[in-house]
Parts: structure tokens; sequence; C-alpha cells
């Protein structure tokens, strides 16, 4: 599904805040007040209620709360919190939070779940035809609780490769590019995190067909995710995302360790 076709998750923001607008007339409430209840200003309120903005789950339960909604409010919580992706990333995004191992490999940009918040800033304000600032600013917010897999508890057991031109491109300049490395060396310390890189000068590599996502999710079962060009796809069939797990056990092995990773990391931020 192509990222222009991303109208539902529009349409269910607009309507969440239509209601809340409704629930906070109804209580006799300006958006000033309900706004200091709920820790945000009338200004915010207002992009909620316009659907100019998502809110967090716990931004509409407080707002329930407040309102004495009885529920009318958090009934909308997963519909919203999903309408924060593009529609074409939806189910990745449910995936990986019942994820248990996530294997990911990249040529082209650091991953989502790797990037800083300066990183994601300057790819999502390159992208052709441009992005309004309240859909890249949504965009942030949604990739920085995506980061919460890193914190969950059991935690999941997480792997990345990338190849050596992901890390060397100056993506928004050498001061952004110094900062995601920094974050890279920082995540790779985390026990169940490995970051690898493939070498520009390896004769082999088995990711040639381009870079791809291996889910497990709780329950045992594998997914396997791609995209490219504002569309995705989403491999449910067994087989053959047993086989893109093989894949990447190939070019994890090609890879540097983990080791030698981030010590190439550390070299190539001592030279910027």
């Amino acid at each position: 599904m192509s990222e222009g076709a991303d109208t539902s998750g529009q349409t269910v923001v607009a309507a969440f805040g239509q209601t809340m607008k409704t629930l906070r007339v109804r209580a006799g409430l300006e958006r000033e007040e309900f706004g200091r209840r709920i820790g945000y200003s009338a200004a915010t309120v207002a992009s909620y209620e316009q659907g100019r903005r998502i809110p967090a789950p716990r931004t509409i339960e407080r707002a329930d709360e407040v309102l004495d909604a009885g529920g009318l409010l958090t009934v909308w919580k997963e519909q919203v919190e999903r309408a924060q992706y593009p529609v074409f990333f939806q189910g990745m995004a449910a995936l990986e939070k019942a994820a248990i191992e996530l294997l990911a490999y990249d040529t082209l940009m650091v991953k989502g779940l790797l990037q800083t918040e300066d990183y994601m800033r300057a790819v999502l304000g390159m992208r052709r035809p441009p992005l309004n600032q309240e859909t890249i600013e949504q965009r942030v917010v949604a990739r920085l609780a995506r980061q919460d897999i890193f914190d969950r508890e059991p935690s999941p057991l997480l792997s990345f490769v990338m190849d050596e031109s992901v890390v060397r491109r100056p993506l928004g300049g050498k001061g952004v590019q110094r900062g995601q490395l920094e974050h890279l060396l920082l995540v790779g310390q985390r026990r169940n995190v490995e970051i690898q890189i493939m070498p520009l000068a390896s004769e082999e590599s088995a990711g040639v067909d381009g870079p791809f996502t291996v889910v497990t999710r709780d329950d045992g079962k594998k997914f396997a995710y791609s995209e490219a060009q504002g569309t995705s796809a989403l491999q449910t069939d067994p087989q053959q995302a047993a086989l893109a797990a093989a894949r990447y056990g190939i070019i994890r092995s090609q890879a540097l360790t983990p080791r030698e990773s981030l010590g190439f990391i550390e070299k190539l931020l001592g030279e910027l």
C-alpha cells in the first residue's frame, strides 16, 4: 500500500479530536483549563481537537479521566496509536511491540529504531514530495516511541547489520552524523543488542537483494518485512520468513563482528 493512500489514519485522528472536543464542551471546560489539567497548552489541545496532532496513549487516558468520559476516549487508544504510522508500516509497528527477536539489515540509512531525533528530522525532511511539518513531527514522535523496545522486559534480542555506506553517509550534515554514530556506540553496548557493519570491501554479501527485517513474535511465529518507495511487503508465509531469517544469518556471518563493528564506528567518529 502506498503512503499516498494514508487517509484512514487521518480520519481516525479527526474523529477522535471531534469526540474529545464534544466531551470537553459538555464538561463546560475551556481549552485553557482543560489543557492545564492534562498538562498541555490550549494551542496543543486545539491541535488535538482539529486532528492536526496525535496524542500519546497516556494523554488519552488522562483526558478521559479529566472529562469523566467513562472510556469514550480510551476506546480510541489503539486506533489512534496505529494512526501515528504511515499505513504501509502499521502492521510492522504492531509486530515490533510483540517481538522477542528482531533482525534488521539496512543499506541506505540507519534503521528507524536506531535513529537519533536529529537524524530522523533530517531524513524525513528529505522526502519528496515533501512531508508537511506536522506530519514530520508525528513521525518523529512515533519513531521515538518505537524505541521503547530497547527497555522492554523481558528484553527482546535485537540484531542490526548495516552497510558501511550507511554510517559513512553524512545525512543532515557532519554534526548529525557524529551524533548518530555516538548513539550507535551507546546502543551497541546493550547486552541484548548487536550492531554489525558490512564492509564495502567485502567481496561477498547475501544481502544483494536489499534491506529487510525479520521479526519473531512472542508466539514464536516469524515474519519478514521490506519496504521501498512508500510501499511495503509483510511476508507471513512461514517458509519465506524462515528463509529470510537464514539469509540474515549468512549476512551476519559475512559482516564484521559486533566488537569489530563498534571499533570501526569509533574510528570513523574520530575521523569526523
